[in-house]
């Protein structure tokens, strides 16, 4: 190789400043952003989804009291009735329904203590509100 030709290529790869310029691929540029696009979309929860309730979104779980001797008791727990209670009471009935349909396939459920219970009877302890109920196989 002669001199002029190394020169241009020492030129090349080193910069105007005498610095290394990164040797990175439009390939793997494109792989790393693509990972980054579809990992930043796991996990988010968007809070257009969101269910409101008398203009209210109430945060509610329902789950099994005993999965193996009785699977199809649950609770619900709705958190914040003291914003209204109205609005919690339907939130209760909302999540229980989710759940008898995702684990039984049914919207029926046999209420304990349920959102058309009489209000003297409802569980409220530290702002949240608890159901019990039984879904119903169809």
């Amino acid at each position: 190789m002669n001199s002029e030709a190394g020169h241009r290529l020492k030129a090349w790869r080193y910069g105007a400043f005498g610095m290394r310029k990164p040797r990175v691929s439009l390939r793997v540029l494109l792989s790393a952003f693509l990972c980054l696009a579809i990992l930043s979309g796991c996990g988010a929860k968007s809070s257009n989804n969101r269910v409101l309730f008398d203009g209210i979104y109430f945060r509610a779980n329902a789950r099994s009291v005993d999965k193996r001797a009785s699977p199809a008791d649950f609770t619900v727990t709705v958190n914040g009735v003291g914003a209204s209670l109205d609005g919690a009471r339907e939130a209760g009935r909302y999540e229980g329904i989710r759940f008898c349909i995702r684990n039984f396939g049914s919207s029926k459920i046999e209420w304990k203590v349920g959102p058309d219970s009489e209000p003297q009877t409802l569980r409220i302890e530290n702002d949240k509100l608890t159901f019990a109920g039984k879904c119903q196989r169809p």
